[in-house]
Parts: structure tokens; C-alpha cells; sequence
């Protein structure tokens, strides 16, 4: 972990396990920087989604994969951004991510594309897990612009970025 006033950095194993202590960690990180009650819980949300999907989603069979996950503050923007491994067989979950993340940003209010989802959730079968709610979930209630990149050395890294 390496930590400034403004920025925390922080290493994970790819475990469940690991995801809630990281969450209490962000929030009194949060906390420290004098952020309402509401937006830090949003941004704990945030940052809980985006390591849960990483966890889900990323290719860990490298010895020792991980995830890196940094968190900066400035007076205007906060970033969240997780980085996690990526092999070949990752790339239908790449296109998925890419268009759910074009499809929201298709919408004026984060709200409205939540709601359309919701409604296409609400039609799929109980035992269809794929719901693709989660990023959706995530730029309307974390009120925040979603992105990502993969660099040439496999690393997916999904950025989250609230204005102030």
C-alpha cells in the first residue's frame, strides 16, 4: 500500500475476501478528506463493484495476478481506478463491457439508462445470472463517468470519475 495525503494506491489478491476490508479502508480514506456521508457511501459502492467485477472478470492465472486499485482526490475530481489482468479468453466480456459503458453514456441522466435496465432485467429468465446492472448501478447511484483501457501488457484498468 502506498499512500499520499490526496492518493491511496493498494494491491490485492483476486479473493472475496478481500473486497470489504478494502471497502472500510476507502471509507475512512474518504472520511479524511471531509466527504458528505452520501458520497462516500457512493463511492465505497463504486469502488465495491469494481473490484467485485475484477475479481469476477479478470484472468489470474499468472502467478501472483493481482489487483491494483488507486483512489485520487483533488478539490474537483475524485478517481477511482481498478487494473486487473486480461488474457484472450477475456474478450466477449471486453465487448460487453464496452458496449454497456457506450450504452449509458448514450443517455443524458445515468437514472434513465438504470431505469431501461431494470426493465430488461425484469424480463430475462431467473436463471440467466448475466444481468449487466452492476456498471449501470454504478454510473447512476456512484454518479460517476465510467471508462476503461487495456494497455499492451493485458491490464484492463475501469477508471471512475465523480466531478465535484
Amino acid at each position: 500500500m502506498k499512500n499520499t495525503k490526496d492518493t491511496m494506491k493498494v494491491t490485492l489478491h483476486p479473493d472475496w475476501d478481500e473486497i470489504e476490508p478494502l471497502r472500510l479502508q476507502a471509507h475512512d480514506f474518504f472520511g479524511s478528506h471531509g466527504l458528505s456521508g452520501n458520497t462516500i457511501q457512493s463511492l465505497v459502492m463504486v469502488l465495491g463493484e469494481l473490484l467485485e467485477n475484477s475479481v469476477k472478470y479478470g484472468s489470474y492465472k499468472v502467478l501472483n495476478g493481482q489487483i491494483n486499485i488507486s483512489i485520487n482526490i483533488t478539490k474537483k475530481i475524485i478517481t477511482i481506478e481498478v487494473t486487473n489482468p486480461i488474457d484472450d479468453s477475456n474478450l466477449d466480456d471486453l465487448k460487453r463491457l464496452d458496449q454497456m459503458i457506450q450504452w449509458v453514456r448514450g443517455y443524458q441522466d445515468p437514472f434513465e439508462a438504470y431505469i431501461e435496465r431494470l426493465k430488461e432485467v425484469a424480463k430475462k429468465p431467473l436463471h440467466d445470472k448475466e444481468s449487466g446492472l452492476g456498471i449501470v448501478r454504478v454510473a447512476y447511484e456512484g454518479d460517476v463517468i465510467l471508462d476503461f483501457f487495456v494497455s499492451e501488457d493485458n491490464l484492463l484498468t475501469v477508471s471512475a470519475v465523480l466531478t465535484r
